[in-house]
């Protein structure tokens, strides 16, 4: 996609063209951990976005004629690049149609240009998107704002890639989307699909070798089953509330899903009955989703057994040695006001969610939402199962 102009059709379209496109992040409400080996997880949007707005430019225009300009909000960084030191770098890109794999040579050229940059240390983690950036971008503006947090287990890699694709190919013209503009529009079935791919690579930039359940939940929205490579979209058929707890602990994916592996090769058996028992909970939490529960009473059943589910999932992960203390605080102080909580992610820190009722009083999510923030830990109420990409034309 990168630097290929040949879409639009004329400078006028260009100059007045800017689009912003926002995408959710997700959770994983059951089966993390144990996906990778065999057993079903699910996953689901939430309705905190990371949005990209994209203003082309077209060559000749003055100030920043024929440059790829990003500003990161969040993080208080901008950086800008010449479009022919990119062609010089890069080539002249590839179609958007055409979604491929960044290249060995391409990322090396690509670590160049960010050499041209002085990135704080305390930002080093930025390169990655960074990296990502360059390989999906087009001469003009982006600007990058984000209402999630990074490297929190929330997905926000992802809904950066599937944000800025998103913008990218509606840019390009090479997807569409209905409605008069001014409003966030939703893209087609093909459309998300082509986003999707391009989000995926921009993924494989940032993860080396990603599962594609983030993106494909940044795009697609709603909630997804997830298991040996195939996906199957499910439908919440009520509103399903969480509160988020970010306990701010970083950690290292890789050595906790290493630390599985080695706990599983240490102990077959045992860790084999782990993993089934998380496959059937993933299974049964996919049926219990989409039913319809039509009275108070049936809400509160359907709850319950969430409830239940996402306690004995919280149990396995712990069995699989990947909690953490800032996560049994979380754990032990929902407690207290009979409310159910489990990691979502890798473990180790990052996120817990807690299954808010649909009967629980605001003053009772008020109390447990300032002792948790006395804890130094940062929370978010959300809904799960949303949309996903949307885009506004402007």
């Amino acid at each position: 996609m990168a630097l290929d102009e040949g879409e639009v059709t004329s400078d006028s379209e260009i100059r007045s063209m800017e689009v912003r496109a926002r995408a959710p992040g997700k959770i994983i409400l059951a089966g993390e951990h144990a996906v990778v080996h065999g057993s079903a997880a699910v996953a689901a949007a939430i309705d905190l976005y990371t949005s990209s707005s994209l203003r082309l430019l077209p060559t000749g225009e003055g100030g920043a004629a024929g440059a790829v300009e990003l500003d990161l909000r969040d993080s208080g960084l901008a950086f800008s690049w010449p479009c022919s030191r990119l062609r010089e770098a890069l080539g002249e890109g590839c179609k958007a149609e055409a979604p491929r794999p960044c290249s060995p040579d391409e990322l090396a050229a690509i670590a160049k240009l960010l050499e041209e940059h002085e990135i704080p240390e305390a930002k080093i983690w930025l390169s990655a998107g960074l990296s990502a950036f360059l390989f999906l971008c087009r001469p003009g503006r982006v600007v990058v704002s984000s209402e999630l947090p990074m490297g929190a287990g929330l997905g926000s890699s992802a809904a950066f890639c599937v944000s800025m694709s998103g913008a990218l190919l509606t840019a390009a013209a090479a997807v569409s989307v209905g409605g008069s503009g001014g409003e966030w529009e939703l893209f087609g079935k093909d459309d998300l699909e082509l986003v999707n791919r391009w989000a995926f690579q921009g993924e494989k930039i940032i993860h080396g070798k990603p599962s594609g359940i983030d993106n494909a939940v940044s795009t697609f929205g709603s909630m997804i089953r997830f298991k040996k490579g195939e996906l199957t979209n499910l439908k919440s058929r009520n509103p399903v509330k969480m509160l988020i707890s970010d306990t701010r602990v970083g950690r290292n994916t890789k050595a906790l899903v290493a630390g599985v592996c080695e706990r599983a090769s240490r102990h077959p058996d045992a860790m084999s009955s782990v993993f089934h028992a998380v496959n059937s909970v993933s299974e049964e939490l996919s049926s219990i989703v989409e039913l319809a529960a039509e009275d108070e009473i049936a809400i509160t059943s359907k709850e319950e057994k969430l409830a239940e589910l996402m306690e004995m999932n919280q149990g396995l992960l712990q069995c699989m040695g990947i909690s953490h203390a800032s996560i049994e605080t979380v754990l032990r102080t929902t407690l207290k006001y009979s409310l159910v909580s489990k990691l979502t992610g890798a473990g180790g820190g990052g996120c817990v969610l807690t299954l808010i009722p649909t009967l629980l009083s605001n003053l009772v999510l008020e109390k447990v939402t300032t002792e948790l923030e006395s804890h130094g830990f940062r929370c978010f109420k959300v809904e799960v199962g949303g949309q996903g990409l949307q885009v506004c034309r402007g």
